[in-house]
């Protein structure tokens, strides 16, 4: 399978035997030069109500698909594939994995292949990628149109022999007849002609059984160029003419600016200052004299009083959107009243749990580099997760025609739901507008860390009633701020009432990884095992007594027996705990083994296994790949990492005042799948990070008896506001 990088178009004539690598095509040049051929298209009759809806920590929007027809699928006369799609990959391996969903429908070679990903003037509008919806949403739209474009090759093929299509075959690119022996090649059939095909209804997939390509470990599609540093991101990018952008930031947060001196900038040699309202920056020859520049301009500013980490909870509390009647109650949920009293409930426990904000800390801070064309047209390169959503950005700051901004992603450096707005974009666009050039914008460390938006804060109020027979006679969960992702219990209980109140944030937050299912399914499983040990019950039998979903038990025993659960008793020195959990779509239970040093007070996570279960496995070297580096992420969350905060400052934006987990902080990680061929395929982005903190908790407490309900749980610097923990790392 190939891969064509995104960068800038090329001026006329065209000759594709002779374009470079970066060549990127126009939909309408596109269709040109590719007309020979089969142009598998879609109308809105295959979406209910010809709509799209998705939705991420805010980021919901619902549109229309194109009253013209978009076209996803182009198998050209040559048996070349292009397929076309709004979602990107951002690491998750989704172009190797949809690649494979429609080698199997289409039934081609794997490697005839090419994706066309996140480019809004190729590709079909898309909401984003987000919310594990990549498979489950956009792995079936794809692989209806491939096999709509299998069913009309047939169909050629048999029109061109003059027999019954019944009768023929489809495999390796090719339609035979069985009987005779003939073959056309997929490009033989269209050779010559413009042939479209519009897919209105459903059509017939393969199920997964018969799955070739699907199912097994492809290799992540361009994996030399990540691991060798050929591949380009979009701070790689370079364009003819390109100047360098800088932005000044102000002091803190909900600054006002009270005098500007730009005298000095303005004197460095090829700087150009932009001032447009609040907005100051610069784009210099070079990035080393735009950071000069920056630095020159003399600002005073005026940060008011804000809160810190050590207020933050009962901040949170106290201020909740939309004032004191304004609490968001998750939908579907009962009010939160379960301590009603009946005889058989023999114990009640309530307790609290918090998380601290956190950063997304990607490898690749943002980075865009935006270029106007004589005609006006605006072009950015961008790491974003929602290219749609940055050219919806783009269009209102600059008051243009949709048609007149054109967003590409490049694949780039990480992302864990931290990139979905369009910050960079939108300061390189008004840069390269005022310098009349192109001009590149690419976020220090320290802008990230302090600019971006960070993982909510949350507190988390949960109370419960066990019957004497250990099964679950109530049950409240209410979360403050972080969200509602992953809230509702997926235990037995009457009447759960689980709430969300949404509350006025002091710093910036959005989507994370997972939203707030980590924040929530912590909460949950350090409670249930809190209720467990009160109640003189073993942890997993426990759970085992309050579930009867099937496939969350499943994923329970599975991880429970590789780990050897039953043979792993506590010591002061060693711990052991487990958690499972699901949310959207996926299942998954986690157990972990730490180690600790009484004497040091150190603590190190030695072991962890995860079962994971998400329905049929597309790749199951990409979906192991997701799990382990969910659980290491998140380890991070769980023990490190805190944003630390007050009066508007960030007062730890470097790598060097964040801890993050090293490659010395790695346990010996195994993942267990269970492959579900007879049940749709889920997403694996999210759901693998949420069972790890709580089991680190479990086997905290398994080995000390100290329950730590703080995340994170030892933190290498003390974070303000949550109680000294008994662990350091």
């Amino acid at each position: 399978m190939s891969t064509r990088p995104t960068a800038p178009s090329d001026p006329a004539p065209l000759d594709l035997a002779n374009k470079p690598r970066h060549f990127q095509l126009d939909r309408r040049t596109f269709l040109q030069l590719f007309g020979g051929g089969l142009l598998v298209c879609l109308t809105d009759e295959l979406t209910p109500a010809g709509l799209l809806a998705q939705e991420a920590g805010g980021f919901a929007r619902r549109q229309p698909l194109p009253t013209q027809i978009s076209a996803w699928l182009h198998i050209g006369a040559d048996g070349k594939v292009t397929v076309f799609t709004g979602k990107v990959e951002v690491g998750q391996n989704i172009r190797t994995s949809l690649a494979q969903l429609v080698a199997d429908e289409l039934m081609v070679p794997f490697e005839s292949i090419e994706m066309v990903m996140g480019d809004t003037d190729l590709v079909p509008w898309d909401a984003g990628t987000f919310g594990s919806q990549s498979t489950p949403q956009m792995g079936p739209r794809l692989r209806s149109m491939a096999a709509a474009a299998r069913q009309t090759l047939v169909e050629m093929a048999a029109k061109q022999w003059a027999v019954d299509p019944t009768s023929l075959r489809a495999a390796d690119g090719k339609v035979a007849d069985p009987k005779t022996g003939q073959t056309l090649a997929y490009g033989q059939i269209t050779r010559g002609e413009k042939i479209v095909a519009t897919v209105s209804s459903a059509v017939p997939l393969l199920p997964a059984k018969e799955w070739r390509v699907g199912g097994t470990p492809v290799p992540k599609v361009g994996e030399r160029e990540f691991v060798t540093g050929k591949h380009k991101y979009p701070s790689d990018i370079v364009l003819p003419g390109m100047m360098f952008g800088k932005v000044l930031r102000p002091a803190g947060f909900n600054a006002t600016l009270d005098s500007l001196d730009t005298t000095a900038a303005e004197k460095l040699a090829g700087v150009k200052l932009v001032r447009d309202g609040d907005f100051i920056g610069v784009a210099a020859p070079e990035a080393y004299t735009a950071e000069q520049a920056v630095a020159a301009i003399k600002a005073k500013w005026t940060v008011p009083p804000q809160p810190s980490n050590k207020n933050l909870f009962e901040y949170l509390q106290e201020n909740p959107e939309g004032g004191r009647d304004g609490a968001r109650r998750d939908a579907g949920a009962q009010p939160a009243d379960a301590t009603a009293n009946s005889a058989d409930k023999a114990l009640h426990l309530a307790q609290t749990y918090t998380v601290q904000y956190i950063a997304h800390a990607p490898l690749e801070p943002r980075a865009a580099v935006a270029q106007w064309d004589s005609g006006g047209k605006l072009t950015v390169w961008t790491g974003t997760q929602r290219p749609f959503g940055v050219k919806d950005e783009l269009v209102a700051a600059f008051h243009l025609d949709p048609a007149q901004v054109r967003v590409i992603q490049p694949d780039m450096g990480s992302g864990y739901g931290g990139k979905h707005t369009g910050d960079a974009a939108i300061e390189a666009a008004r840069l390269a507008k005022a310098a009349g050039a192109p001009v590149k914008v690419v976020w220090t460390r320290e802008e990230e860390f302090t600019w971006a938006y960070f993982r909510p804060a949350g507190l988390m109020e949960l109370k419960a009633s066990v019957k004497a027979d250990g099964t679950l006679a109530a049950w409240e969960h209410t979360n403050y701020n972080s969200g509602n992702a992953g809230l509702p219990t997926p235990y037995n209980v009457p009447g759960p009432a689980v709430e969300y109140r949404a509350c006025n944030s002091p710093l910036r937050q959005s989507s994370y990884r997972a939203l707030a299912s980590t924040a929530n399914h912590f909460a949950r499983e350090s409670f249930m095992d809190e209720l467990a040990h009160a109640a003189g019950l073993e942890p997993l039998a426990f759970r085992r007594k309050n579930l009867t979903d099937a496939r969350l038990l499943a994923v329970l025993s599975a991880a429970s027996e590789r780990f050897g659960w039953e043979a792993a008793k506590s010591t002061p020195t060693r711990g052991f705990g487990l958690a499972c959990g699901t949310d959207k779509g996926g299942y998954v239970a986690t157990c972990a083994e730490v180690a600790l040093d009484p004497a040091a007070k150190t603590v190190k996570v030695v072991r962890v296994v995860q079962a994971w279960e998400s329905g049929a496995i597309v790749n199951p070297d990409g979906l192991r790949n997701q799990n382990m580096g969910a659980i290491v992420q998140g380890l991070g969350g769980a023990l490190l990492e805190a944003v630390l905060f007050a009066d508007g400052r960030i007062l730890n934006p470097r790598f060097s005042d964040y801890p993050l987990p090293r490659f010395t902080d790695a346990p010996q990680i195994e993942v267990v799948l269970l492959d579900r061929k007879d049940l749709p395929s889920a997403g694996a982005g999210e759901i693998g990070i949420v069972g790890i903190a709580p089991a680190v908790g479990n086997a905290l407490f398994a080995a000390t008896g100290a329950r730590v309900r703080n995340m994170p749980m030892a933190p290498a610097t003390p974070v303000p506001g949550i109680a000294p923990s008994p662990f350091t790392t």
